[in-house]
């Protein structure tokens, strides 16, 4: 299993949980670009290469 160019459901849920009043301009683009990737990691990597983990994360987030 291989989750290159994948963020890690503990980036995911710190990302999520702060607040955006809370971030820096350099969070909020760093949010955008690492967001971006995962989505198209995402898309391209079949579910049965997908880490457990990557699999909850693609669900919970809608993906």
């Amino acid at each position: 299993m291989s989750d290159t160019g994948r963020q890690s459901l503990t980036d995911k849920v710190t990302a999520a949980v702060k607040p955006d009043s809370e971030k820096s301009t350099t969070e909020h683009l760093g949010d955008k670009v690492k967001g971006k990737s995962d989505n198209v990691g995402s898309s391209a990597q079949p579910d049965s290469e997908k880490s457990y983990t990557q699999q909850i994360g693609d669900k919970l987030t809608g993906k």
